[in-house]
């Protein structure tokens, strides 16, 4: 099998000639693996990886007007391969293209981006929204994507896979994470306004995409973390008053165009795993294992003959921890139970800087020597 009908066959579980796999990562261990793996990049550690996923993020084609061009595909501060747009600031912080601004804060092992401000903090109402520069489809430029798609894929056999974006993620950035809680209930008209906004920009996107370059796309990827480690962070009433919307029309756009979906949650989803599941979801990724109730084989078991999984490796507990014979056996176990397909080896969200390499090698059964 090539990786796109290897993956394509756990998407629609049926058994692969071998468990397919995907790959993300922070950027100290890609650089790791790349001087380990003696690779000249990191399309090259995929390679090497036997990866047979390639991404290409929606925001990697924007440019705002007036905005210098920020080259994060050569850029430290990628997380995967493949450019996303960051405006950065004089004090080394940077502003997205919605405006959301972070900075990087070190950790015992690396460093991560975390939140500097919040460019609508304080919102009042819905003329305030209208001070914000709010990036508009005209700021896209798709010209360029076949060409980014051949430079991932140069032989065009990879599953390629299109990253809408965010919705509730990017809403709340905007705002904060407390403050647009409050908004929900105080102000829903302000919460649904912001909501609709970076929607629309989605779904304009997505429409563009697919009819440009659809037969090159294999699958349509949306993130957006509605779950914690022990419950979700917005009630099953409050993503079907909000946010439900916005993601039932993104699926159903790129179900028109033949196209599965695929949605990036972090936690324990089970309350809305049936919500998700009759709106039409294909592929759930990361399945955080650690999270309450997100044990993949219980899951399996549950959702297996309507849902693929993607992701299941735990990257907090288990994968920075374990030995190398443990990843394989585990490993091992998760081919099994999926023998007939409906998984894409990953693991549970970025691996994290506190893995050993040999772990990761493991986990994709790269032999050293």
């Amino acid at each position: 099998m090539t990786p796109r009908q290897r993956v394509d066959a756990a998407i629609h579980r049926q058994a692969p000639d071998r468990t397919p796999c995907d790959f993300a990562a922070v950027p100290e261990i890609w650089d790791r693996l790349q001087q380990r793996l003696g690779c000249a990049d990191r399309l090259g550690v995929l390679r090497a990886l036997g990866v047979d996923c390639r991404i290409i993020s929606y925001d990697s084609f924007c440019r705002p007007p007036g905005a210098a061009a920020i080259d994060m595909a050569a850029s430290a501060e990628r997380s995967s391969v493949g450019g996303m747009y960051r405006e950065v600031q004089a004090d080394g912080s940077n502003r997205d293209i919605w405006g959301a601004h972070r900075k990087k804060v070190a950790n015992a092992s690396g460093s991560y981006d975390e939140f500097a401000s919040h460019p609508l903090a304080g919102v009042a109402d819905l003329a305030a929204l209208d001070a914000h520069r709010w990036p508009e489809p005209s700021w896209w430029d798709f010209s360029g994507l076949e060409a980014a798609i051949d430079a991932q894929d140069p032989g065009r056999e990879h599953h390629i896979r299109w990253r809408v974006g965010s919705v509730w993620e990017t809403a709340w950035s905007l705002v904060g994470f407390a403050e647009f809680q409050v908004l929900l209930y105080d102000q829903p008209e302000v919460a649904d306004a912001i909501l609709g906004r970076i929607a629309a920009v989605h779904e304009a996107n997505l429409r563009a995409v697919l009819a440009r370059s659809g037969q090159r796309i294999d699958m349509v990827y949306l993130f957006d973390d509605l779950a914690s480690q022990q419950s979700l962070l917005i009630s099953p009433k409050t993503y079907e008053r909000f946010v439900r919307p916005h993601h039932q029309r993104l699926i159903d756009l790129a179900h028109a165009h033949g196209k599965p979906f695929m949605l990036h949650s972090c936690g324990a989803l089970g309350r809305i795993l049936p919500t998700l599941v009759a709106m039409g979801l294909d592929v759930l990724n990361p399945i955080q294992a650690s999270a309450t109730g997100m044990e993949p084989l219980a899951l399996q078991r549950e959702y297996g003959s309507r849902l693929c999984f993607h992701g299941a490796i735990d990257v907090q507990g288990f994968l920075p921890r374990a030995t190398p014979d443990e990843v394989r056996a585990l490993v091992a176990r998760m081919d099994a139970a999926f023998s007939g397909g409906g998984w894409i080896k990953a693991g549970s969200h970025h691996i994290q800087s506190d893995t050993p390499v040999e772990n990761v090698l493991a986990l994709y059964g790269v032999a050293e020597g």
